[in-house]
């Protein structure tokens, strides 16, 4: 089932197929429904769709009607990444980054079971890997890996790089498909408050004519702002960038988000 959403995004009212804990801190929903057969195509490898969470006390059936309920009843919405999407099967998965019973999406997924509706619309996004790009940086934590798997797996067989995944624990390392020519490096950080471990990583890593990069580097906040810093002393073309937050230490989604319009939430 689909219907417009009030800023005119599709909604796909889906139910959880299977779940599975592919990691400590990772648990991937496959979800299924007949609206995914037209699941917009948007070309890029970080398909990002926003998941809508209905308080279950109001009642509220999907798809939401988001143009008529008042603002303190509307669901509360928080993006992911589409781990991978099969249009003919019509089935979706997206990985869930778990810590614990707080925030609402993490446990919900943490709960769900074969039956459960999910609410989502999308996709969005922006980046997609340039095949002629002669060398490719990715770096990023549990919360940018499913865009960054996806990105690798669609790397022709001869590109060259390097990635960058920062975990807590040795557990988190996954198999990984990529080409040969692209170095995966899983890097253990053992203080999170630690802002710029993966920064420093990056910074003694092979670099090569700055010209010829393509850059995704996603993931908390204060991180990526260590990393943008590493990028503007190698002279890497901002054009050449995809560089986002996508949550901050400290903060819930919903400041986070906020955050974004001020001084403090800026990346570049």
């Amino acid at each position: 089932m689909t219907t417009p959403t009030r800023q005119g995004r599709t909604q796909h009212v889906l139910a959880v197929e299977s779940t599975e804990q592919v990691g400590p801190h990772l648990v991937r929903v496959v979800l299924s429904g007949e609206s995914l057969a037209d699941f917009g195509g948007n070309g890029h490898t970080d398909a990002y769709v926003k998941l809508l969470f209905a308080d279950p006390a109001l009642g509220l059936r999907p798809p939401y009607d988001l143009a008529t309920l008042p603002r303190e009843q509307r669901p509360v919405t928080r993006t992911y990444t589409v781990r991978w999407v099969d249009r003919a099967a019509q089935r979706l998965a997206i990985d869930f980054v778990t810590h614990g019973d707080t925030g609402i999406a993490a446990p919900w997924a943490m709960k769900a079971v074969p039956g459960d509706v999910l609410v989502l619309s999308g996709p969005g996004g922006a980046y997609t890997p340039d095949p002629a790009t002669a060398w490719h940086l990715f770096a990023g934590d549990l919360s940018a890996l499913p865009a960054i798997a996806a990105a690798l797996e669609s790397l022709p067989a001869d590109a060259n790089g390097a990635a960058y995944l920062e975990i807590a624990a040795p557990a988190d390392i996954l198999d990984l498909k990529c080409p040969s020519g692209v170095a995966v490096n899983w890097l253990v950080n053992p203080d999170l408050d630690d802002a710029g471990f993966l920064a420093r990583a990056v910074d003694s890593g092979p670099w090569p004519d700055p010209s010829g990069v393509q850059v995704f580097v996603h993931g908390e906040r204060e991180s990526v702002k260590a990393i943008r810093a590493v990028l503007r002393t190698r002279a890497v073309p901002r054009e050449a960038l995809s560089i986002s937050g996508y949550w901050a230490r400290g903060r819930t989604e919903d400041v986070f988000q906020a955050e974004k319009r001020e001084p403090i939430g800026k990346i570049d």
